[in-house]
């Protein structure tokens, strides 16, 4: 039509996102990426590693490396298993990027301290298992504002919101889902979900309240899942399947579900498109499970509001997808966004950036972005009290923080627990072994591992050193 050709070209400085794979130096290979059939992302990362859902005999495993460990990694390689059965999605604590939260199979979530250094042994035991759902755990997700609130969601249809400081639940969301959840997002300061599930609702739920304060049906009428994350102004963004099996996009306002902004079609590809969104410029980021390819569009107040701007395309299918929060992107070469791909046996990183001819920050590129602290304890966010992120500046880059433990405070479970069912008689046990002199021997085992921490810390680190002087002298 003759209207298209006086169509201007929409002003945008990501007009031109420019993406490449790095070097083949510069990948991480020989990695046996998990073969589950879940549409988690099998993959997440942040300034200071990248951490992948690994295939695991008889136990569910995940394998975390230090980014700069790039190339082939050790078949020795330490492994964090705990689980006992496979590990469907992990994430890193905004808040804190040596702590690490794993949902599994199993039907419980574990969070891990992973040490700044490399340990000698796989890591088996978790800072605290949480235990609540009655069947297997698909979805975990921080708390993007408050300090150690993390959510689950599992087979059970249930989405329950952890204390992790206390090793409590703090909220169960039960009478909410009819089927199973295919995702969960939080807004931008934490104060709202949304969530897509089997019986082809989208909610948008205040969890405090637990109540659903809007709810779409069919946003998407075909019947393979649906995702749907926040974006700007309360806005969301969803993608799903036509009557027709095609892959559409489709933008919604919270305020009138109705009828959406937008709603595109794509392609005929049958992979659940994963949406990664990216504040800073309003790009959303869709990687489809088993495509080659990511697209990318920039949403914004004017027609047509979702604005495709180009596609990433490749030989090679994405088995799943990692994404760099802004603070761990160098800033220097103006990248604006880095992914993480998997392969059946490697970690592609993929960057993109937008080309600038100065050397200058490029402070229109970077807006000041969530740093790594939180802006509310658990307890006020609990009570009702909401907070924006803590913005930093990337001005200078940022440099990750030194290793901080993460404490739990448990009260004493022994004080709160009922007894199991009837007293099962203890005939191997004495039964004058009294509380005091027990808790002393668990007392006792915890000095001894922590000794032995201790000790494998020191080994590892004359290691290391061992490493530089013997490589120092060639």
């Amino acid at each position: 039509p003759p209207a298209m050709s006086r169509r201007v070209v929409r002003q945008s400085k990501f007009r031109h996102v420019f993406g490449q794979p790095v070097k083949a130096d510069q990948m991480y290979e020989d990695i046996r990426v998990s073969k589950v059939t879940c549409d988690s992302s099998f993959c997440a990362v942040n300034p200071k590693f990248v951490a992948i859902i690994v295939e695991s005999g008889g136990g569910g495993a995940f394998i975390v490396l230090p980014l700069a460990k790039t190339g082939r990694v050790d078949k020795n390689h330490p492994l964090v298993t705990g689980h006992t059965a496979p590990v469907l999605d992990i994430d890193w604590c905004p808040h804190n990027d040596n702590v690490i939260a794993s949902a599994s199979e199993d039907t419980t979530v574990m969070v891990w301290q992973i040490p700044d250094y490399v340990p000698v042994r796989n890591i088996t035991e978790p800072v605290v298992t949480l235990e609540g759902h009655s069947k297997r755990v698909s979805i975990i997700s921080w708390h993007p504002t408050a300090r150690n609130v993390l959510l689950s969601a599992g087979c059970d249809n249930l989405v329950i919101l952890w204390n992790v400081g206390t090793g409590e639940m703090l909220l169960a969301l039960d009478d909410m889902h009819t089927d199973l959840i295919y995702n969960v997002g939080w807004n931008r300061n934490g104060s709202l979900l949304v969530t897509t599930c089997k019986d082809k609702k989208v909610r948008v739920i205040d969890p405090r309240k637990q109540q659903i304060i809007a709810e779409k049906t069919k946003p998407h009428d075909g019947t393979r899942p649906i995702r749907a994350i926040f974006v700007a102004d309360g806005k969301i963004f969803t993608t799903g399947f036509s009557r027709m099996s095609e892959r559409q996009l489709g933008l919604w306002d919270l305020n009138n579900f109705e009828e959406p902004i937008a709603l595109q079609e794509m392609d005929t590809s049958n992979g659940v498109l994963l949406p990664f969104y990216d504040a800073d410029s309003s790009i959303v980021y869709l990687c489809g499970k088993g495509d080659s390819s990511i697209r990318y569009f920039e949403i914004t107040d004017e027609a047509p509001y979702v604005h495709y701007l180009n596609t990433y395309s490749s030989k090679e299918p994405q088995r799943g997808m990692g994404f760099m929060p802004k603070r761990g992107l160098d800033v220097s070469k103006c990248e604006i966004a880095r992914f993480f791909k998997l392969h059946e046996r490697k970690c592609e990183p993929i960057v993109m950036t937008v080309p600038r001819k100065s050397d200058l920050f490029q402070d229109d590129l970077y807006p000041d972005t969530p740093g790594p602290e939180p802006a509310l304890e658990a307890d006020e966010w609990l009570s009702g009290k909401d907070a924006e992120p803590i913005l930093i500046s990337l001005r200078d880059g940022y440099v990750p923080i030194k290793n901080r433990e993460l404490k739990v405070v448990k009260k004493n479970i022994l004080d709160s627990k009922p007894p199991p069912g009837p007293r099962r008689s203890h005939s191997t046990c004495d039964s004058d072994f009294s509380q005091p002199a027990l808790e002393e021997v668990l007392e006792e085992i915890r000095a001894l591992k922590e000794t032995v921490q201790a000790q494998e810390k020191r080994i590892s680190d004359l290691e290391n050193k061992l490493c530089q002087f013997t490589n120092g002298t060639d």
